[in-house]
């Protein structure tokens, strides 16, 4: 994963400028007074500056401009290589140095967030505020004394499994759905113990539902959709996301291929995901989780062979999941610009939601689950 300040990534994968969204109507629904007072959140995430050159320190004054007329409070970043392959911990290493560094280049820009109160605090200042997450523990292993490493470095979140098997347990894609090991039950009470989030996304079935029966703290899915809605392994069933809510923790749905067969999400299939897990699990249990980057984005010839290269080097580790393609981005193409968290809360307004409902889905919930966890 190359980090630049151009470009700091979600998931493992994003291509900054990717599809330029078409024409809408001017965006109605949620009042414009509220969204500028709500503390917005994306569970997993990203930026981008597609108007500056690679090797600029520093935003370009158009690309800072736009992340701040986002309305972006904070977004978690995912910092680690993914996979069992060796030597991730050290690129995990490198990638948190990287991510300090664009921070410091930018400090009245962004802002490295350890704790709610650096939230708050960066929303006050009208800076964003970058708390970092990593999407595997085949890092860690029977390390476990790196997750107090991870914790020192600024890492806030810990995800159990990536799509494939790693000591903790299964991910989504493992056909075997074996569900967790003892060591993933050791991981979690030494995640617990160092005050971090216990991320169950990517995870498979059994691996979720176990995690969760074994759990002492609120944990999160933060970035998935529901299965009811699309039968994908990516996605989560019902009781899996009830049983989170019921521990007190949080769903967040994301903008990817996975919430619709055909693999192009529109706002409102998006909406109806996000209606789902709040009916399934109560309004203070959903949120957002985009894995996607924040930015309008044009997709031309350069763009589309990234595209097919990232897809191939994905199927060739056998980490794709069904609904990836050489041809499909993770975009809902009407909402892909940097105002695209505004649209979501015009979105659900006119989907009948209330001011205060929007308000806990953009990010009160999170921020709620944060303070919980992590003191």
């Amino acid at each position: 994963m190359r980090l630049n300040r151009r470009e700091a990534v979600a998931g493992g994968i994003a291509l900054a400028g990717l599809a330029s969204a078409p024409a809408r109507a001017a965006a109605t629904g949620f009042p414009h007074a509220a969204y500028a007072r709500a503390i917005v959140l994306d569970g997993l995430g990203g930026f981008s500056d597609p108007y500056g050159k690679d090797d600029d320190a520093r935003f370009s004054a158009r690309g800072a401009a736009e992340l701040r007329q986002s309305g972006t409070t904070a977004i978690h970043l995912s910092v680690n290589e993914v996979g069992n392959e060796p030597g991730t911990w050290d690129k995990t290493i490198a990638n948190i140095a990287q991510l300090d560094q664009i921070v410091a280049d930018n400090a009245d820009l962004l802002v490295h967030a350890k704790s709610v109160a650096d939230i708050r605090a960066a929303k006050a200042s009208r800076r964003i505020a970058l708390y970092y997450g990593v999407q595997d523990t085949s890092l860690i292993g029977t390390e476990l004394d790196r997750l107090a490493l991870l914790k020192s470095l600024g890492v806030r979140i810990v995800q159990l499994t990536y799509n494939l098997r790693n000591l903790a347990g299964d991910g989504s894609l493992e056909p075997g759905n074996a569900g967790l090991s003892k060591l993933g039950r050791a991981t979690i009470a030494r995640i617990e113990k160092e005050k971090l989030l216990l991320d169950l996304s990517h995870g498979g079935q059994r691996t979720i539902a176990e995690a969760i029966a074994a759990a002492t703290r609120p944990p999160i899915i933060s970035h998935t959709g529901a299965r009811a809605l699309n039968d994908n392994p990516r996605n989560v069933g019902d009781a899996d996301m009830r049983a989170c809510a019921q521990k007190g923790g949080v769903i967040g749905v994301y903008w990817m291929p996975f919430l619709v067969a055909n693999g192009r999400p529109t706002g409102a299939d998006l909406v109806a995901h996000m209606t789902h897990v709040r009916n399934v699990c109560g309004e203070d249990h959903v949120a957002i989780g985009t894995d996607g980057v924040i930015g309008k984005t044009v997709i031309d010839e350069k763009v589309r062979a990234a595209q097919r290269k990232a897809f191939e080097d994905r199927r060739k580790r056998d980490v794709a999941a069904p609904g990836e393609g050489p041809d499909v981005f993770t975009i809902v193409a009407e909402w892909d610009d940097h105002m695209r968290f505004k649209h979501l809360a015009d979105g659900l307004a006119r989907a009948g939601w209330t001011t205060g409902q929007i308000e806990k889905a953009l990010g009160a919930n999170l921020l709620r689950l944060y303070g919980e966890v992590w003191v």
